[in-house]
């Protein structure tokens, strides 16, 4: 097994490229968004109108080296609403510059990442030594998903929210494998398991720059997640989420070739990375996943040494529809550790 990780121009200025040579041997590839493009993530380069002009030059030496490396590249176009410009001429248009420079600079991704079925058909049309993959937040879990669109997509990565179920990936598996599809999964997402919210979040990320310049309602907070485990304290929540830990990676050896590692927004990718290659953790479980909601538990963490041995039989047997049976109540009151404040 190897790992997909995030680009990231880190802010206390290690060089993204020294993570990627520390960790060679372990990576296979690199995903990364334009400069200035909607993702699901912040765009990269740009913040409520300002732009980074420096980006865009970091950002094409830094895949040249990873290039270099023999790590592939994987180009994002993920956003989850490209809104009136959905099927336009301009997005097309768009997507094929940003391609066709990066084929210039011999920089062509080997792999294009999309949550969009109109994207994936312009590559498909346009590039077709490009393979491309059905990005996570499309929430493809079932064969017939995949057989509808089997035309558009080369592979897949498997809706988080039923990855954990291992019989149901590897009903997946082999459906991909006899369909000639490859498959791969996202180990550290911190969002809820099957999140109702999350079509609504991830709008909300592609239209970043819009709401950055509205004025907004004050004193609501959008996000499902910090409201259950700020205010609401439902930490329980948590356990039953989607994350894979380090020490139970091993579980899908057999599963995924590759499996991705969200790190693009991180402040500490060069731990996350380190982590799962050693499969080991020692700290706040918190601070492995992306999105980290360490704020919001505090003055709690989740401490990962403190899981119990049968950890993964409870993980892989938690039911989609919680009959409260009350393993994570016992899980909880081992993990969940209270830190000592210092006096002001």
């Amino acid at each position: 097994m190897k790992f997909a990780i995030g680009y990231q121009q880190p802010e206390n200025g290690e060089s993204f490229t020294a993570i990627v040579d520390d960790y060679l041997p372990h990576i296979a590839e690199v995903f990364f968004p334009w400069i200035g493009s909607a993702s699901c993530r912040s765009a990269l380069g740009k913040a409520r109108g300002a732009i980074d002009w420096q980006a865009q030059n970091v950002l094409e030496q830094d895949l040249q080296s990873i290039r270099a490396s023999g790590v592939k590249l994987d180009l994002l176009f993920n956003a989850n609403c490209y809104g009136a410009r959905a099927v336009s001429v301009s997005l097309e248009n768009e997507v094929m510059s940003i391609i066709s420079h990066l084929y210039d600079r011999d920089l062509a991704p080997d792999i294009v990442t999309t949550t969009s079925p109109f994207i994936a058909k312009t590559i498909k049309q346009y590039c077709q030594d490009i393979e491309v993959r059905a990005s996570v937040n499309m929430r493809i879990g079932t064969t017939s998903a995949m057989e509808y669109l089997a035309d558009l997509f080369d592979s897949f990565y498997i809706q988080r929210d039923i990855q954990r179920d291992i019989p149901a990936v590897l009903e997946v598996k082999k459906w991909c494998d006899a369909n000639g599809k490859g498959l791969y999964m996202l180990a550290n997402s911190g969002c809820l398991r099957y999140c109702p919210s999350q079509t609504f979040h991830d709008n909300m990320v592609a239209h970043d720059d819009e709401i950055d310049e509205r004025k907004n309602v004050e004193g609501w907070t959008p996000h499902l997640c910090w409201r259950c485990f700020g205010k609401q304290r439902q930490y329980e929540e948590f356990l039953r989420e989607t994350w894979v830990r380090p020490e139970d990676i091993e579980l899908y050896d057999d599963i995924f070739p590759v499996v991705k590692l969200a790190t693009r927004q991180h402040s500490h990718p060069r731990m996350v990375i380190g982590a799962y290659v050693k499969r080991s953790f020692n700290g706040n479980l918190l601070n492995l996943l992306e999105p980290g909601h360490a704020a919001a538990f505090l003055p709690y963490i989740i401490d990962n040494q403190r899981f119990p041995a049968d950890w993964r039989e409870i993980a892989t047997a938690c039911a989609a529809n919680c009959r409260h049976c009350g393993r994570c109540t016992e899980v909880l009151k081992q993990v969940l550790v209270k830190q000592p404040t210092e006096a002001i």
